[in-house]
């Protein structure tokens, strides 16, 4: 097979066919699902993969070798697996919310590839809704754990495992539906490479899956001399806590090159936590993301896939965040996981700073308010928030906007339809975005009015500490969260990581995400671009005069004489503008 000639113009078809059938994936799985998680905010990773399980295109991938591995020979046209345990799965999802269904592809009787979906159900049980609970120390508490199993057996349901698997959950519809949509999102996949393999044959389809793993293997060695230094460079970060009052938490990542090889040793990170923080990283995700960023920041128009794992080596320290021992909690493991992106961003950009971006809000912010509705039926809705994305070589973060590049902000019309909720407010965080010559991302505030009684749960990070800017650029705000209680005058502040927090009818949450650090000296940033930022309402008059040393007039006017001079004034007395900007960080606390 490997003798098969594939010409340019071929492969090129090949290689935006499947990427457009990953997309019609996300489309399907969009249109038939039930959760405002995934049927609105799009919490779903599809990826196409060849023959040995290898992605070919998709965001996640690596994990199917390691799930067939208790399978052996006993695999089917028709068959369909499921799985939720990340311990269970070697680390391919991360925590038991995730649902991943994969499905393997043959094409007249010969087995061309794998499609695979994993998605956020909304609850899959444990002690408090949405079986993520802050203050967990064991998985055990974070309900139900499914290792790999067949949900389809040569075409045919296994109606025991999907009864089971809905039993123990609160939201069993939902579930369902969302778990049917993965498996046709798979399905759909199905139907493109076989229409491929009709096509071209099916041994040039699979000449051509490794002829794209070849250039992306190709392109990132490139890349890694470019950008990865012979000598190590360390990079620090935190998160806030574990939810049990323990932290902040170390994450310290070192990247050398060794010959053609790229390290990336995550030596000196603390041992897991107590709390459902912990990372739970299969090794070759972990390639994934640092390849992902790579691409992203160096050489975006590179096919992204598994072509080049061997150019990566890893090293996890067994009973750190980033490989905990079982049964470690999992739940919350996104505060981590996102820490982890900004790490490699402060790592690289010592080596490339005029490439590299700052730190963003640095988690996943999700708001769960469940109960009774007036006819007594349960209701729990839950959302994923959003908050300030970093600053850039090319511009400025986006205020407000999903870490997740296909993630999108759940409709305010939805949720007000559905659950028995007012949005009052949902903007922009003056002065969260931090600033630099491309300001960093402004977190938001969103104001939920209830109206029913119930019970709420925060999830949240970078309160304590902040997003870091980079080159010059200073850090980004922090997030916090407050209750109005129905008839109060004044707030009261609730911690970032609470489960099952009463709340009455006309209660007021009050969330505040994290913003972004700035990229760059905020001195050269142009002086109309902050005046238009302070008319927008992003940055304050006080902030511009402070951090930028604009001078605007009452009207909103830029004073051009007094800001040259007041910016000379700050360059002459500031002293040396550091490489980062980390705010404040705190001293370790263990209770």
């Amino acid at each position: 097979m490997n003798q098969i000639h594939v010409d340019s113009i071929t492969l090129d078809i090949i290689e935006n066919a499947l990427k457009n059938a990953r997309f019609e994936m996300d489309e399907v799985v969009r249109r038939i699902s039930l959760s405002p998680v995934i049927r609105e905010q799009h919490d779903e990773f599809p990826m196409i993969c060849n023959n040995r399980g290898q992605m070919v295109v998709g965001q996640f991938g690596s994990y199917i070798p390691g799930v067939l591995q208790k399978f052996g020979d006993d695999l089917n046209e028709g068959d369909v697996f499921i799985w939720n345990d990340p311990y269970a799965s070697k680390g391919s999802i991360s925590h038991n919310n995730d649902w991943c269904v994969m499905l393997p592809i043959f094409h007249n009787n010969i087995l061309v590839g794998f499609s695979s979906i994993f998605g956020h159900m909304i609850d899959v049980g444990g002690k408090v809704p949405g079986s993520m609970p802050a203050d967990a120390r064991s998985i055990w508490e974070e309900g139900l754990r499914v290792p790999p199993v067949k949900i389809y057996e040569a075409g045919k349901l296994n109606q025991a495992v999907l009864d089971i698997m809905l039993n123990n959950s609160r939201t069993p519809e939902m579930n369902r539906s969302d778990m049917m949509a993965l498996i046709a999102g798979c399905k759909a996949a199905e139907t493109r490479v076989r229409a491929l393999c009709d096509r071209f044959g099916v041994q040039l389809y699979l000449r051509s899956c490794d002829l794209l793993l070849e250039r992306t293997r190709s392109a990132m060695q490139v890349l890694i001399h470019k950008y990865i230094p012979e000598e190590p460079v360390s990079f620090t970060d935190y998160v806030d806590d574990d939810g049990r009052g323990n932290g902040p938490f170390k994450l310290t990542l070192s990247i050398y090159r060794k010959g053609d090889i790229a390290v990336f040793d995550w030596t000196g990170t603390d041992d897991q936590a107590e709390g459902p923080i912990n990372f739970l990283i299969h090794e070759g995700l972990c390639k994934l993301f640092f390849g992902v960023y790579m691409i992203m920041a160096f050489d975006p128009d590179t096919l992204f896939n598994e072509g080049f794992y061997d150019l990566f080596e890893i090293v996890l320290p067994e009973g750190s965040l980033l490989n905990p021992r079982f049964p470690a909690a999992l739940g919350n493991r996104l505060n981590t996981h996102t820490r982890f992106f900004d790490c490699q961003a402060g790592a690289l950009g010592q080596r490339a700073p005029h490439l590299s971006m700052a730190a963003g809000y640095g988690t996943s912010p999700h708001f769960i308010f469940t109960g009774l509705d007036k006819n007594g039926a349960y209701f729990q809705v839950m959302e994923l928030l959003f908050g300030g994305v970093p600053g850039r070589p090319r511009g400025d973060g986006l205020d407000g906007h999903a870490w997740w590049p296909l993630f999108s902000a759940t409709p305010i019309e939805y949720i007000e339809n559905y659950y028995p909720v007012i949005v009052e407010r949902y903007r922009p965080i003056q002065d969260s975005g931090g600033p630099g010559l491309h300001r960093g991302g402004c977190g938001i505030e969103k104001v939920y009015r209830v109206l029913e009684p119930g019970e709420i749960s925060i999830h949240d990070d970078r309160e304590i500490v902040a997003p870091w800017g980079i080159n010059g650029g200073k850090c980004g705000g922090t997030s916090s969260k407050h209750i109005l209680r129905n008839g109060a005058t004044a707030n009261e502040r609730l911690p970032s990581k609470l489960d099952n927090f009463a709340v009455k009818l006309g209660d007021k949450i009050i969330f505040k995400t994290a913003g972004a650090g700035g990229w760059g000296d905020p001195l050269q940033r142009p002086a109309a671009t902050v005046v238009r930022d302070v008319r927008n309402g992003l940055v304050s008059a006080a902030q511009a005069r402070s951090a930028y040393g604009v001078e605007i007039d009452g009207n909103g006017r830029l004073l051009t004489k007094q800001t040259e001079a007041l910016r000379k004034e700050i360059e002459k007395t500031r002293g040396v503008v550091p490489k980062f900007d980390f705010g404040v960080i705190p001293l370790k606390v263990t209770q």
